[in-house]
């Protein structure tokens, strides 16, 4: 089953539970989709879905952490329950520990010395991760072995 069939079948039961937030969340994401295949005219695969995802889910945390330092909890409340149902959409996410190991694989095999490697090594990760990890603990992670 495709990434939107999967989207669409959840949209279906949270309409017929009567459950709001879950099927605003999932109106916001099909939106997003739609947008993106309208102006690009293509049918997007699941790789882009989940990057329309991901991309989802960092606006989430980002305006959660500005709704904190405003002292707006209910709002930040919102944002963070909307993360968790997107979550739901993307892959089981890697530990530190084996995103530490595929940078050391990375740098291995394109023998990557130093932070002049740093696109190298981030755009053969971002290929290999693929929404299992937030890239910008990938980021950290890279710039700690090449330094």
């Amino acid at each position: 089953m495709s990434l939107k069939t999967q989207i669409t079948d959840d949209m279906k039961a949270a309409m017929r539970a009567k459950d709001k937030e879950t099927l605003g969340t999932i109106r916001m994401l099909t939106a997003a989709i739609k947008q993106v295949e309208v102006d690009e005219r293509r049918e997007l695969s699941d790789a882009d879905v989940l990057t329309i995802v991901t991309k989802m889910i960092k606006q989430r945390k980002d305006a959660a952490d500005q709704y904190a330092q405003a002292d707006r909890t209910d709002l930040q409340q919102q944002e963070l329950s909307e993360i968790v149902i997107l979550e739901k959409y993307l892959p089981a996410q890697l530990s530190t520990e084996e995103v530490t190991a595929l940078v050391h694989a990375i740098i291995a095999e394109t023998g990557a010395s130093g932070m002049q490697d740093m696109g190298k090594v981030m755009g053969l990760a971002k290929a290999k991760v693929a929404g299992q990890a937030d890239m910008g603990v990938v980021g950290q992670i890279v710039k700690a072995a090449l330094s």
